[in-house]
């Protein structure tokens, strides 16, 4: 399925999440001078604009990013100065998706390869990462293209996986995707994004991760309002496999002030969890 378009959802409350510990595990990333990959299964089309069509349809960056205050925010100023260079001075209507959060931390030895299928995005991918020679765009199935890539010439990597969960299999697909890859690649960094819609959906993957052998899963959720039997997503997650030092503390410290900030309860909605010990 094709119809999933993140135009209509950049900047909300999950885009903060997933993007704040992403910002962390590309500077971790950065300190060595060592050549790195970073993977992006479903890249989506790289820039946003919350004066387009599909952004003002929902509005949902209002709720996300347009609650957030950067004085507010000293530990997050490596997050904003990103967002930062991508608009005008002055201004603050783009907002980068996954893989220009990424493009801006590559340096001249370090290699991006990402993934989208929906062909829209895919050309608008290929126009806002500018065919730069260490980044290579594809449309095609981003799973596949990941275990086709395993290991990394690098050795050194960062996998973001970040599907739309159209499809109800899609959640034991990546699990699926994931044990594969971290047999190729076992010290690799891997996140995976997931919407909370279905509670126990959510619990079944994460204890198939749990049982799968794998070291090291951190997961981070924040939400904005308590798991309900309604549709619609009230919280997201994102699980790190060999997160860099540092990373739970500074989430444990910080994902309360989000809740904080981005609820619409009363209730602070927010979980960090150590899924699997080193």
């Amino acid at each position: 399925m094709l119809s999933y378009r993140h135009s209509f959802h950049a900047g909300n409350f999950a885009d903060i999440l997933k993007h704040i510990v992403a910002v962390e595990v590309l500077e971790h990333l950065t300190k060595k001078d060592k050549p790195f990959e970073y993977i992006d299964t479903h890249s989506g089309a790289g820039l946003f604009n919350f004066k387009s069509a599909h952004a003002r349809k929902l509005e949902e960056h209002s709720g996300g990013i347009g609650k957030l205050k950067e004085a507010e925010y000293p530990e997050l100023s490596r997050y904003f100065k990103v967002i930062r260079s991508y608009n005008e001075a002055g201004k603050s209507n783009i907002y980068p998706g996954s893989p220009l959060f990424a493009k801006y931390f590559l340096r001249p030895q370090d290699r991006a390869w990402l993934f989208e299928l929906h062909p829209e995005d895919f050309q608008y991918l290929c126009l806002n990462t500018s065919r730069q020679r260490k980044i290579k765009v594809t449309c095609s199935d981003g799973l596949q293209g990941m275990n086709a890539l395993m290991p990394p010439a690098s050795r050194r990597g960062f996998i973001l996986i970040d599907p739309s969960y159209e499809v109800k299999t899609e959640y034991d697909d990546v699990v699926a995707a994931i044990k594969k890859a971290h047999g190729k690649f076992a010290t690799g960094t891997y996140g995976l994004w997931y919407p909370v819609v279905d509670r126990a959906t959510i619990t079944k993957m994460k204890n198939k991760l749990i049982r799968s052998g794998i070291k090291n899963i951190q997961c981070f959720e924040l939400g904005i309002s308590p798991d309900t039997d309604e549709h619609g997503m009230t919280s997201s997650g994102m699980i790190v496999i060999n997160p860099p030092w540092g990373l739970f503390d500074k989430m444990s410290k910080l994902l309360p002030k989000l809740a904080r900030t981005l609820g619409e309860s009363d209730a602070l909605i927010f979980q960090c969890e150590q899924l699997a010990d080193e």
